[in-house]
């Protein structure tokens, strides 16, 4: 293995343990199976926005499964037009491996970001970071390809960063810190996960600072009303 297949699979760990944490924190911390888990990341009321992103993969997978030359219209390929890198987060063009690989990641990301970030910024990170880093792999990083990884490597950035402020320990504030980092080098060795990463932490980074101390949503007030321990009537 070389140095930097290395470097590369630290950087997928930097940004897969902190987003792993992330979304754990939505179970409590718990430790819970992963059917209780998808129960809790899809408890009512449903982020359709997450729903409408996982359907487009799905339907996305089906159509380029049954007609594989649909890739050929719409990837990143060289001297393609600028729309490209919009439609090449459409279709993995690595297999069946990636599409199993980023609809399972979408199914567990998605509806975390949603419920941190809002139905309208959580589609907008999924898209900014999916297009910055297909332009820039078009401009010459890696102008053959597809795939919407890079978009939900954005998803996690922006959760990494606008969950950072609200973690409850020194160690949980510095955890997600890794995500931006390993965005740095990956940018550094021109994988435009890296670029996804960074987009996608400017975005939460904003979004922190116009919002802060936001307001529970209707849904997280519930949710901790449900978790509170029961008090004894008062005599």
């Amino acid at each position: 293995m070389t140095l930097h297949m290395v470097i590369l699979y630290c950087c997928a760990a930097a940004v897969v343990v902190p987003g792993t944490k992330i979304i754990q924190a939505e179970a409590g911390g718990r430790r819970v199976s992963p059917v209780e888990l998808l129960r809790i990341l899809w408890r009512r009321p449903v982020p359709w926005a997450a729903v409408a992103v996982i359907a487009a993969m799905a339907v996305m997978a089906v159509v380029q499964t049954v007609a594989p030359s649909v890739m050929d219209h719409l990837q990143r390929e060289p001297g393609a037009p600028w729309w490209r890198a919009v439609t090449a987060l459409l279709v993995q063009t690595s297999g069946r491996p990636q599409l199993t690989f980023n609809l399972a990641a979408a199914v567990v990301v998605a509806p975390v970001a949603q419920r941190l970030l809002g139905t309208v910024l959580m589609p907008l990170v999924f898209l900014a970071s999916g297009v910055a880093a297909q332009a820039v792999s078009m401009a010459g990083w890696s102008v053959t390809g597809g795939g919407d990884s890079v978009a939900l490597c954005g998803l996690v950035g922006a959760l990494a960063v606008a969950r950072t402020p609200r973690a409850a320990t020194p160690a949980a504030r510095l955890l997600p810190l890794l995500v931006p980092f390993a965005g740095l080098i990956l940018c550094a060795l021109s994988n435009n996960h890296g670029v996804g990463v960074l987009t996608g932490c400017v975005i939460g980074a904003v979004a922190v600072v116009v919002v802060p101390g936001r307001q529970p949503r209707p849904w997280e007030s519930r949710d901790r009303r449900a978790s509170a321990p029961a008090t004894a009537p008062r005599p």
